[in-house]
């Protein structure tokens, strides 16, 4: 089963989910803000999607800018981002997309289902 994570006012995320649905793809979603990723699903993540750390921020975000993380995160390791970023879905770059063994994290998304 295809996951679909992501903030429901988001226009990314509706437009995704737009797609979803336009190549009849079923998905069931999860709402990052009220259902928070672990640290455990936040690595898994990571590593499914290939992608450096920083991706998973979502860096235009109020919460970012209030926290000043555009300079803190490089003093952070990995296990601190992680753990940071597991308390806050605003946080968190959106949408993901789990899909069996892969994920894809923000621009992915849309990328990979434009492909399909």
């Amino acid at each position: 089963m295809n996951t679909l994570i992501g903030y429901k006012k988001c226009s990314t995320c509706k437009n995704v989910e737009k797609l979803l649905e336009e190549k009849n793809i079923s998905y069931e979603y999860r709402e990052i803000d009220k259902d928070l990723l672990s640290v455990e699903e936040l690595k898994k993540i990571k590593d499914l999607a290939e992608v450096d750390i920083y991706k998973l921020f979502n860096s235009s975000g109020v919460r970012y800018r209030e926290l000043n993380l555009k300079d803190k995160k490089k003093d952070m390791t990995d296990q601190e981002i992680f753990e940071l970023l597991s308390t806050d879905g605003m946080l968190v770059k959106r949408p993901i997309l789990l899909k069996d063994d892969k994920a894809y994290v923000g621009p992915q998304v849309k990328k990979y289902l434009e492909s399909l």
